[in-house]
């Protein structure tokens, strides 16, 4: 049985996801600089990760989308320099895993940076 704590981070990287059809304005065209998280997807998060970590701590993020030059600049750019990145490539090489991880003061922090992946179109966020 799972207990209540990993629970909760499940929660955490399911209300993350938002489906692709919401990624798209009405005439189909992509939206960029906007986020994709709701205030109440926010709150749940920093809740959430509240009740799992003692601040500061190691916080590791992930994303995944398909390798383009100017995408994984846009997320490689959310993060300083001094920060630990693992690039992996899927096994046919469609796709693109970022792993980072991150000393972080707080969860507003970490929810600050996730609304931020959130603006940058294509990327999935874990």
């Amino acid at each position: 049985m799972i207990d209540d704590q990993r629970m909760d981070m499940v929660g955490c990287s399911k209300m993350l996801y938002t489906p692709a059809k919401e990624r798209f304005d009405r005439a189909g065209l992509p939206l960029q600089g906007r986020s994709m998280l709701s205030e109440e997807a926010k709150e749940r998060l920093r809740q959430n990760l509240d009740k799992v970590h003692a601040w500061p701590a190691v916080y590791m993020y992930k994303f995944i989308f398909e390798p383009e030059t100017e995408r994984l600049d846009a997320v490689l750019a959310l993060f300083p320099a001094e920060s630990e990145i693992l690039r992996k490539y899927s096994a046919g090489g469609k796709y693109l895993s970022i792993t980072v991880k991150e000393v972080m003061m707080s969860a507003d922090e970490v929810v600050a940076r996730y609304d931020k992946a959130s603006e940058i179109t294509g990327v999935i966020t874990l």
